[in-house]
């Protein structure tokens, strides 16, 4: 098992709501259903452009 580390995160407040009453819903912790969330969506995540591959980019300014 890996260890655990304690990070603060800031999350909007609706979000944080969301996050919530879904953790209550399924009898389970808010980190648990980020550390799902982040599971179910990371390949999808690691498809999006990098910051420096957007900077990059050939302006299309004529």
């Amino acid at each position: 098992m890996a260890a655990k580390v304690k990070l603060t995160l800031y999350f909007p407040e609706e979000m944080l709501q969301e996050a919530q009453n879904e953790a209550e819903r399924q009898d389970r912790s808010i980190s648990w259903i980020v550390q799902q969330a982040w599971r179910l969506a990371r390949d999808r995540i690691h498809q999006y452009p990098s910051v420096d591959q957007l900077t990059s980019a050939p302006s299309m300014e004529r």
